[in-house]
């Protein structure tokens, strides 16, 4: 996804991210939040985004990790 199409949006570029970056899904509003990780993937808490498994997705509507929103920088 592209900054010029979404601004804010992740699209698979880990520069943008710190690793204590949260983001939220575009699609149903889940934020992700490296301090409480992923229960329902098995992330544990202190995992930032940019160090999620590639084929990741949203734990509630199972939406495309690159189609996360950088919610604070």
């Amino acid at each position: 996804m592209d900054d010029a199409i979404l601004p804010g949006s992740f699209g698979g570029d880990k520069s943008k991210l710190k690793d204590d970056s949260k983001l939220e899904c575009k699609i149903c509003w889940h934020v992700y939040n490296p301090d409480e990780g992923d229960d329902y993937w098995q992330i544990a808490p202190g995992t930032p985004f940019s160090e999620l498994p590639e084929d990741w997705s949203c734990p509630e509507c199972d939406g495309n990790k690159n189609d996360f929103m950088l919610i604070d920088k």
